[in-house]
């Protein structure tokens, strides 16, 4: 492995801790919002999921705008808030639909396994989100490497045409 994949490496490692903190505290938001609507209302459990659910990718856009991909291109927010509305609805249903499945379709409804499942499916569409959100929606600028590669090129030949261009006086060189 080269210089420049361990520092590839680092960089993804670093940009997975961070959608893992922000994710870490939508999963406290999710969790603890599901669990007072359940608690305080009459609602059905995946009807609660959802409303958590919805709670949680607002607060998960702030995070992830603002600090995991706060370096992303930034231009096109109308784009990006649809794109990631869009991906953030797909993991809604991916997250609740494997708490529906639990639930009505196994009848695993009691307080103990709703959370469970709720969390399993939250894991699962969090592969999901990662993939599009990194994808589709915060998409990254040029690489530094390769804006510095083109700037040290540009910088390198910008003297050689330089002198070609400069006419010089008949019978001496320069």
């Amino acid at each position: 492995m080269g210089r420049g994949s361990s520092g590839l490496l680092r960089r993804y490692a670093h940009e997975v801790a961070k959608f893992g903190a922000v994710g870490g505290a939508g999963l406290l938001v999710n969790l603890g919002v599901f669990n007072l609507v359940r608690h305080v209302t009459d609602l059905q459990v995946v009807r609660a999921s959802v409303i958590a659910t919805v709670i949680a990718i607002a607060f998960n856009y702030v995070g992830f705008r603002y600090f995991t991909y706060r370096d992303r291109d930034k231009s096109g927010r109308t784009k990006e808030l649809t794109l990631f509305l869009l991906f953030s609805t797909v993991g809604l249903v991916i997250e609740n639909g494997v708490l529906y499945t639990a639930t009505y379709g196994f009848h695993w409804d009691s307080p103990l396994q709703s959370n469970i499942f709720k969390f399993l499916g939250i894991g699962v569409a969090t592969l999901f989100r990662f993939w599009s959100y990194r994808t589709w929606v915060f998409r990254a600028l040029p690489a530094r490497e390769t804006v510095a590669t083109a700037e040290s090129f540009l910088e390198e030949t910008a003297p050689t045409q330089r002198r070609r261009r400069t006419p010089q006086p008949a019978g001496r060189r320069p």
